[in-house]
């Protein structure tokens, strides 16, 4: 990166919002050209608040890619709301998803008045645009612009890298005149065990159906750097029901050790060095709806 120009440099903080499964941890990985956030197909994916920074040589955004806000149904819901909302409270500019074609449903509208409710300048995306024809893009413009606290109503495509230059430049212009808060060479502030966690936690994602991926969490319970060979990394997959675990087992181990390996491969590319990665699955009965277990999680 060249030579910022601190007098005219802009800092601050950017919290991602939207239904689940809008394309939030989409955009981030776009703007970072570097995948920090899991994605699945499945909704309700992300359960953290995770960090990504952006840096360039007129500003730094820290974005916030939040949990989808939804009605909570168990206590980890309700933390995943709590998460998405603190978010909220501590930026300085808010991002609202929306997936283009659709109307702007009830729940869009109910969000945008939290949003509101927290008076930071809104920039609403219009994620997908470029798969929706764009006479229904303008229709949703339309309902959007008369929205109380929107600032700016930009189309793009997270996956296709559509809009997004645009995008940051719009997020750039609403944020306060400030010298850089991290390095420019720092994406997150997460340390690396939380990103493996992550890692393991989004192959549970794309190998399993139905309940499974909901009803586990990963603990990761040793991490050892080991100079000239592989590192160690032990991790706990945290179950609700002894069914599940025999499901995430599979017959003689094979589902857990193909998990381990789809896991291995990317925790690999990660950390730019070769792992030895051990899986063990525990039954936790009801842990989703256990504040001390959550709390002890991380949940908080």
């Amino acid at each position: 990166m060249n030579e910022i120009d601190a007098k005219n440099y802009r800092c601050g903080y950017v919290a991602i919002v939207g239904r689940p499964n809008v394309g939030k941890s989409t955009l981030l990985n776009q703007i970072l050209h570097f995948k920090l956030s899991i994605v699945t197909p499945k909704p309700q994916t992300t359960r953290h608040r995770i960090a990504g920074i952006f840096s360039d040589e007129t500003a730094q955004i820290i974005f916030h890619d939040t949990p989808g806000l939804i009605t909570p149904r168990y206590k980890l819901q309700e933390y995943l709301v709590r998460a998405a909302r603190s978010a909220m409270a501590d930026a300085d500019v808010l991002l609202m998803l929306i997936e283009a074609g659709d109307s702007v449903q009830k729940q869009d509208r109910d969000i945008l008045e939290q949003m509101v409710s927290h008076q930071r300048p809104i920039i609403v995306a219009i994620n997908k645009s470029d798969i929706v024809e764009k006479n229904l893009i303008l229709e949703q413009i339309n309902i959007l612009k008369d929205l109380p606290g929107v600032r700016d109503i930009i189309p793009i495509s997270a996956l296709k890298n559509e809009g997004v230059d645009s995008l940051l430049d719009g997020l750039r212009a609403l944020l306060p005149l400030s010298p850089p808060l991290y390095p420019p060479d720092q994406l997150a502030t997460e340390p690396e065990r939380f990103f493996v966690s992550e890692i393991i936690r989004e192959k549970i994602f794309m190998h399993y159906s139905d309940e499974i991926p909901y009803s586990t969490t990963v603990q990761i319970e040793e991490f050892h750097e080991r100079p000239g060979r592989k590192d160690y990394i032990r991790a706990t997959i945290l179950v609700e029901r002894k069914s599940q675990k025999g499901i995430l087992i599979g017959k003689k181990g094979a589902a857990l050790k193909k998990v381990g390996a789809a896991a291995r491969q990317d925790i690999e590319a990660f950390l730019d060095r070769p792992v030895f990665l051990d899986l063990f699955v525990v039954v936790r009965p009801k842990w989703r709806d256990k504040s001390g277990m959550l709390k002890n999680l991380g949940y908080k």
